[in-house]
């Protein structure tokens, strides 16, 4: 137990005792493990969490307790999703850089197979009765989904007037005045870091998952600016090769090269979730780009939901119904499968742009204020911007349906809900239990 945790180049954690430093794992068994993770990483980012923790932590003992919070913490204050950067951190702890590559990525790649293939499944046969009653049962428990985020994120976050406020105001800016999405992130991490300045008390920051660890610990090897800046560009040059290949190989007017520019600008803004940067897809996806409509982005979120991996793996979907519905190349599967997997490329390779480059710096980090006060009020104003495609989905599938269906989703809707929030239903059972509500109710109306 006395050995060091064994980063890239050999270096290693000082000043521990014995007690608080876990042994090293081999690369070959940390990346089984990570793989086995990748599979099993359902219930959204609070389980996903909780299963690394339980693994790394609690089980193997490769993680101490107080390293994990300090990347959860630091995790939490970035743009994109937070489960998979822990993953990133973690594994650039045991093994350096490579070690938080693979982490990452396998965290992400068995749930962005089953995507492509369950957006395959949709696509090809979507029009069959019995398949279009069970997305429709998948619509109906996603919007219970989006409204029972609103009330869990917003009893966790809304604390005091100035974050309610926040919240109703990006409710009024993003569905009223149509303001665009990176616009409310921005003006609401300036509120937050001027009032984090000069009146802290306004804004009271929600807890944090832990309280620091021993006073010696530090995270993993330490690292010069210089190598820091030079990963950076190398992590940059690997986000934005792909999407100059496309573009020259495509043309800028394609589909894949829209997707691309479009995807990338979106991995930086997704404060707060998926569910988050869900309205900024549906508006630019849906009305601008029209890549796919309201009732597809509600299944996405759907299959999603009820997949492996991150949440925001809805992107992917995203990305293959409009390859395939405007496909670049003969085939609609293989420009599908292009859209997905440049989808896929932007939205995840920033994670580890955000976190390998500063992760021995972490500690310093995590205890900015500003930083801190910035993202409370983000977080608030995301709560509107939620309530916001709750409606939104809401009208787009209640507006063109007859009433017997409107009857059913309002029902079906309303019971799932309840039980979201007042009987702590899981969505690992509530969603297949819509599809299956649905198909019951495609085969009577039928």
């Amino acid at each position: 137990m006395g050995h060091a945790v064994r980063g890239e180049g050999g270096g290693g954690d000082a000043g521990i005792g014995p007690s608080e430093q876990p042994p090293a794992p081999r690369f070959l068994d940390a990346l089984a493990l990570w793989w086995k993770l990748g599979w099993l990483s359902f219930g959204g980012p609070a389980g996903q969490i909780a299963l690394m923790h339980a693994e790394l932590v609690e089980r193997r003992g490769w993680v101490s307790e107080s390293a994990f919070l300090h990347g959860l913490n630091y995790s939490m204050l970035l743009p994109g999703p937070e489960a998979t950067q822990l993953a990133a951190y973690l594994g650039w702890r045991l093994h350096g850089v490579w070690g938080g590559v693979v982490a990452g990525g396998l965290f992400v790649l068995p749930g962005a197979l089953v995507i492509a293939v369950l957006a395959w499944v949709y696509m090809s046969f979507g029009d069959v009765p019995a398949v279009a009653g069970v997305l429709l049962g998948l619509q109906a428990g996603v919007l219970a989904i989006i409204a029972q985020a609103v009330i869990r994120i917003g009893k966790r976050v809304l604390r005091g007037p100035l974050a309610v406020g926040l919240a109703v105001a990006a409710l009024f800016a993003i569905g009223v005045l149509s303001v665009p999405f990176p616009m409310i992130i921005a003006s609401a991490a300036l509120v937050g870091w001027l009032v984090g300045r000069f009146r802290p008390a306004l804004l009271p920051q929600p807890a944090v998952h832990g309280a620091a660890g021993p006073a010696g610990e530090v995270s993993g090897p330490s690292r010069s600016l210089r190598w820091s800046l030079g990963l950076a560009v190398i992590i940059l040059l690997a986000w934005w090769l792909p999407v100059a290949a496309v573009g020259i190989g495509l043309g800028t007017d394609s589909t894949g090269f829209a997707q691309a520019l479009f995807f990338s600008k979106a991995a930086v803004v997704t404060f707060g979730g998926a569910y988050a940067v869900l309205p900024y897809v549906a508006q630019q996806a849906v009305e601008v780009h029209q890549w796919l409509a309201p009732g597809q982005m509600m299944v996405g979120l759907g299959l999603a939901e009820t997949t492996p991996g991150p949440l925001i793996l809805v992107l992917e979907f995203v990305g293959f119904v409009g390859g395939w519905q405007q496909p670049d190349l003969a085939s609609p599967l293989v420009s599908a499968l292009l859209g997905a997997a440049i989808t896929v490329w932007v939205t995840f390779v920033p994670s580890f742009l955000f976190v390998l480059p500063v992760a021995p710096w972490i500690e310093r980090l995590r205890e900015w204020p500003a930083a801190n006060a910035a993202l409370t009020a983000i977080t608030a104003a995301v709560v509107g911007v939620i309530a916001n495609l709750a409606l939104w989905f809401g009208w787009s599938l209640l507006s063109a349906a007859d009433a017997w269906t409107v009857a059913f989703v309002v029902l079906l809707s309303s019971v799932m809900f309840a039980g979201l929030v007042w009987r702590g239903w899981s969505v690992l059972w509530v969603v297949p239990a819509c599809a299956a509500a649905g198909l019951l109710f495609g085969a009577v109306a039928g």
